[in-house]
């Protein structure tokens, strides 16, 4: 694997994150489940490969993504926590009914 390579799969991750963000901001649960699984391969791809060390215009390219990438995750959660927890108070109430 190259430093092109390398590049080629943050930017794949921060393709999917955009992605994902769109979907939470659109209620959009299927297509976020299913980006997310499609991001969690790539994410597995980076943590199981020996990547190269970066260096110059790569390496900066590199951190921007990954700025990108963690820009994106919190705005996925500024989304999905508050309605994680609005279900999770209807399946509790729904096991007190039961």
């Amino acid at each position: 694997m190259n430093s092109s390579d390398v590049v080629s799969l943050y930017e794949k991750v921060a393709g999917l994150t955009q992605l994902m963000q769109d979907a939470a901001r659109g209620n959009d649960w299927d297509s976020l489940s299913l980006l997310e699984a499609q991001c969690a391969q790539q994410r597995e791809a980076v943590q199981s490969n020996q990547l190269p060390p970066l260096e110059g215009t790569d390496r900066l390219r590199k951190v921007q993504l990954l700025k990108q990438i963690m820009a994106n995750d919190r705005e996925i959660r500024v989304v999905t926590e508050p309605w994680m927890q609005q279900i999770s108070k209807y399946t509790q109430t729904a096991a007190v009914i039961r």
